[in-house]
């Protein structure tokens, strides 16, 4: 069964850190293009960042800067380090597939399977 599983949401003060790891089971992921997104209660799920097989990385412009995507594929997971949280960073985060670079490129939801379940993410005082 192909899945994988998100971890390492929180609730966090603006300003500070957290780091995601989406892990796969069922496949290999060196195989595969990934993508970080989110979606906030109300909104639609965005793109917020992705890698592709080699390295290659992209990412929303609100959190360029602030978040770093990686992969280690010797342990079949996709990290997003994320500094200087803010609110507006509230969501919950999913990870998800996909075998095209334009895809990646362009990051949006209809383009990507294999969907994990979330993690959620909270930026508040």
């Amino acid at each position: 069964q192909v899945q994988f599983e998100e971890t390492g949401g929180g609730l966090v003060q603006p300003g500070e850190s957290l780091t995601l790891s989406c892990t796969a089971s069922g496949f290999t992921l060196d195989d595969y293009e990934v993508g970080w997104f989110r979606q906030a209660p109300g909104k639609e799920r965005e793109g917020v960042s992705c890698i592709r097989t080699d390295d290659v990385t992209y990412y929303k412009d609100s959190v360029r800067g602030r978040f770093t995507i990686s992969r280690d594929d010797a342990k079949n997971t996709v990290y997003l380090q994320m500094n200087n949280l803010r609110p507006e960073d509230t969501a919950a985060y999913y990870c998800a597939t996909t075998k095209s670079y334009i895809a990646c490129y362009r990051g949006l939801t209809e383009d990507f399977s294999s969907w994990g379940r979330g993690t959620q993410v909270t930026v508040s005082t």
